[in-house]
């Protein structure tokens, strides 16, 4: 029978549990695909502790995206026995198996191990959004990623560079800086070294930043308000070190801008936006542009210390669950 990773109760990780399931039958336009690695991102964490915008009734499965096989297919067009696709979900994939429709499934890169394609979409697509459709970073400008050494950070930095940014990669260890530098960092900065903000208006002869890419927030965020350059844009992704508070007479003086960034709501909200971000990420996916770095893959059954890597801050871009 097929297993699954399931939340009864709000709590750490270390309260779900990994369950058999009964694979039930398929609907009209329904496809079962037999999950072969999911990926771990940080709204997994925060929905299994009751603390994400989106509460699913119990008991449901975290895990918004999962790539692997399509094994069954019922009156559903363009999808075949198979295929090898990337899942997106709401939640539910961390299990062996989920049934969901054409419309959750994006065609595996060609240049991708399921790994890869499991933790693909969520980081590069959220980091897409920011940069292009809501910061409009242009050729030459500066962009500062913050939590450079994590999965949306990483792909920040590679979409950031990519654009044409000179890219300021800010993480806490070498080996994430590393990492950063590798995806094209043109400067990197140790948090414990160096306050970050002189260090940015160093780097900038005094200019400061034209886009931060935020998504640790706290007191982050609030000393990015002090290395911007005039009309900035600061992308708040998320929130991992706590809630920023803004300072709005130093948003005022330098004619910058606080933007929120919920990649997937803004496709519910305009599904056009999705289509032209996908067919762009695929695109540099398949001429080997852009590309996730998972540091981390293990089995199923370790899902507990697998999210426990973004929590501890271990992980090195992302963590992916491997099925089988």
């Amino acid at each position: 029978m097929p297993k699954a990773v399931v939340c009864r109760a709000f709590g750490p990780p270390e309260n779900l549990r990994l369950e058999s399931f009964a694979a039930a039958p398929l609907g009209p336009g329904q496809i079962r695909v037999a999950i072969r690695a999911a990926g771990i991102n940080f709204p997994d964490i925060l929905m299994a502790a009751g603390e994400y915008q989106l509460k699913p009734p119990f008991p449901f499965t975290p895990g918004v995206e999962a790539a692997g096989d399509v094994i069954e297919v019922k009156d559903a067009n363009g999808v075949a026995i198979g295929d090898r696709v990337i899942v997106k979900m709401r939640h539910g994939a961390y299990s062996d198996q989920a049934v969901v429709t054409p419309s959750q499934l994006t065609p595996l890169p060609s240049t991708f191990d399921y790994a890869e394609g499991a933790t693909f979409l969520a980081g590069h697509g959220t980091a897409y959004h920011a940069l292009i459709d809501r910061g409009q970073l242009q050729p030459g400008e500066v962009l500062l990623v913050h939590g450079a050494g994590g999965g949306v950070g990483l792909a920040a930095v590679e979409i950031g560079k990519m654009l044409g940014a000179t890219v300021i990669a800010a993480a806490s260890s070498e080996a994430k800086l590393a990492a950063a530098r590798a995806r094209g960092a043109d400067h990197l900065l140790r948090y414990d070294r160096e306050p970050f903000r002189d260090a940015v208006k160093r780097i900038t002869g005094g200019r400061g930043a034209d886009v931060v890419f935020d998504p640790v927030g706290g007191e982050v965020f609030e000393n990015s308000m002090r290395c911007i350059n005039w009309g900035a844009r600061l992308l708040i992704i998320g929130f991992t070190g706590g809630i920023g508070l803004a300072r709005t007479n130093l948003l005022l003086i330098k004619g910058a801008s606080v933007l929120g960034v919920r990649a997937g709501e803004a496709v519910r909200k305009n599904p056009a936006l999705g289509a032209v971000r996908l067919k762009a990420l695929l695109e540099w996916a398949e001429a080997g542009k852009i590309r996730p770095n998972v540091s981390h893959r293990l089995p199923l059954e370790d899902y507990a210390p697998a999210m426990r890597l973004l929590i501890d801050r271990k992980a090195i871009g992302r963590v992916a669950l491997m099925m089988g």
